[in-house]
């Protein structure tokens, strides 16, 4: 263990003195003291009584009211799996029908990256943490304002996560704003997720008809067709549910399409509890969860086993206004409730953390998303989305709280990784060393310094400083740190991580805005 630690040593900054431990080698995987992929499931906000009771509520949902408005090619698919067509124009789904593709649907699936080191394993209880949404704004934390997001924001904001080791995923976190034409928004979208980073990506397709071309592009980066279904690294987030309890019509085609091509899906019912969603929490996830189901037999009725995850996405409302409160703790709650019904299912399982009803990186948006995603972590939530840089519910998102957030949820994953007992952790050799022949404290003792960087983790941004020292180095403030470190990030990051051939190509077959 001794070269995998130092001692803390004085560094020079400046001309002032500070006090910083350092590590002589990278810490080999399986000693870090945190790492992807978790395993959370200590926190249980609901009942087992109430967890079965939400399953048979959701199944009399499917039953008894059914879903509107699925495509002509949807309803072939779910009646010919034996989904009943009222004459009402609403599909309903006997339980049996249920209960058999609930046990068709694939479990432990892995969502590939590009870097095979970066595959997330959706197993059990495992978490991972990443970005997601469709926020219409950056926030300029410099000048307090909100601008439009474009296509050079979207990149940016890819090469911070390829760089930031507690974010695990990208999925696409902002609409590209300065592209007029949806095709091309489509396109630069994915190319900017994937330019920017190696990890597994999420992206969303602003019409069925694009998807075709789309897929030329994925086939570019992958290298072929053949090697894109061997290890497919893009998931469509896919919202093909319009709560309450009806299909979205064009994104259930796109569905179809992404299946075909070998995409893997995020079956996404997005209801907001007070107003597309029934306000009591419980009922919120019942519906969210009857609208995921559905989502489970159109997928496997279309393509038994097809790589799924279930995302039931339950928003709250603030009743006083109707407006959504993403970093409220009812939220919070939501979120750890959906995991365990993902959990009971034994299905691969996402849902929304970390969202700021703040509207700048300040002690709001900490509280707001530390609250939520160590709730998500706790549960056992296998992909926890819009976990870091999601700022006004949803509408504007911030680079440099991305930065932040890498603290944020090192610090979070500390607390599901939770204490280890075992007979070297509880042992009394050091306790007794220290206390009757040793100076009576553990500074410098050989565990301290051998548990120093496996047992804890340390911030990247914040500070912990004495009064005294903050005032030696210069009154550090947190935002302008986070503002150096995205800088110093991106001013270090590759132009894109696709191989150059490959980029040129892709720049010569389509217009590219970053």
């Amino acid at each position: 263990m001794a070269d995998e630690c130092a001692v803390a040593v004085s560094r020079r900054s400046g001309g002032r003195a500070a006090r910083v431990a350092l590590r002589s080698a990278p810490l080999a995987e399986n000693i870090r003291p945190v790492r992807p992929g978790l395993a959370g499931g200590q926190y249980k906000p609901l009942t087992e009584a109430g967890v079965k009771r939400i399953h048979e509520a959701a199944l009399d949902a499917l039953e008894q009211i059914g879903l509107a408005n699925a495509p002509k090619s949807g309803i072939e698919i779910m009646t010919g799996a034996g989904a009943i067509l009222g004459d009402d124009g609403r599909i309903r789904f006997p339980r049996a029908l249920v209960e058999d593709m609930l046990a068709t649907a694939a479990r432990d699936i892995t969502l590939y990256a590009r870097d095979p080191k970066q595959d997330l394993e959706l197993t059990g209880t495992r978490v991972y943490y990443g970005t997601a949404g469709a926020a219409v704004h950056v926030v300029d934390v410099e000048k307090r304002e909100y601008r439009e997001s474009t296509a050079r924001d979207l990149l940016n904001a890819a090469q911070l996560v390829h760089h930031l080791d507690n974010v695990h995923f990208f999925q696409r976190a902002m609409v590209c704003r300065d592209i007029p034409d949806n095709f091309l928004m489509d396109i630069n979208t994915l190319y900017a997720c994937c330019a920017g980073t190696t990890k597994h990506v999420g992206t969303s397709f602003s019409d069925p008809s694009h998807v075709e071309g789309c897929f030329d592009l994925i086939h570019m980066i992958a290298g072929g067709e053949d090697k894109w279904r061997a290890r497919p690294f893009v998931s469509n987030s896919n919202c093909f549910v319009v709560p309450p309890m009806k299909f979205a019509e064009e994104s259930c085609i796109t569905m179809e399409k992404c299946i075909r091509g070998g995409m893997p899906i995020l079956l996404l019912s997005a209801g907001q509890a007070g107003a597309t969603a029934p306000a009591p929490l419980a009922t919120a996830i019942v519906q969210a969860v009857a609208e995921c189901l559905a989502g489970v037999v159109y997928v496997n009725a279309m393509s038994p086993g097809h790589p799924a995850v279930f995302g039931t996405w339950p928003f709250v409302s603030d009743l006083r206004t109707g407006a959504m409160s993403g970093g409220s703790g009812e939220q919070a709650l939501l979120t750890a409730g959906c995991a365990q019904m993902h959990q009971f299912y034994r299905l691969p399982g996402g849902a929304a953390a970390g969202i700021a009803d703040a509207k700048l990186p300040d002690m709001q948006a900490g509280w707001e998303q530390a609250i939520s995603n160590v709730m998500a972590g706790l549960s056992g939530l296998n992909m926890v989305y819009e976990a870091v840089g999601m700022h006004a519910s949803l509408l504007g998102f911030c680079l440099e709280s991305l930065v932040l957030g890498d603290d944020l949820l090192g610090q979070v994953q500390r607390c599901i990784r939770g204490i280890d007992v075992t007979e070297d952790s509880v042992s009394l050799d050091t306790m007794r060393s220290v206390c009757l022949d040793g100076p009576g404290h553990y500074l410098g003792h050989p565990q301290t310094l051998g548990l120093m960087q496996t047992e804890y983790i340390y911030p990247a941004v914040a500070d912990r400083t004495s009064p005294k020292e903050w005032v030696e180095i210069g009154r550090p403030d947190l935002v302008a740190r986070a503002i150096e470190r995205k800088n110093r990030i991106l001013a270090e990051a590759a132009p894109s991580v696709i191989a150059p051939e490959i980029d040129r190509a892709i720049r010569e077959k389509f217009r590219i805005y970053c």
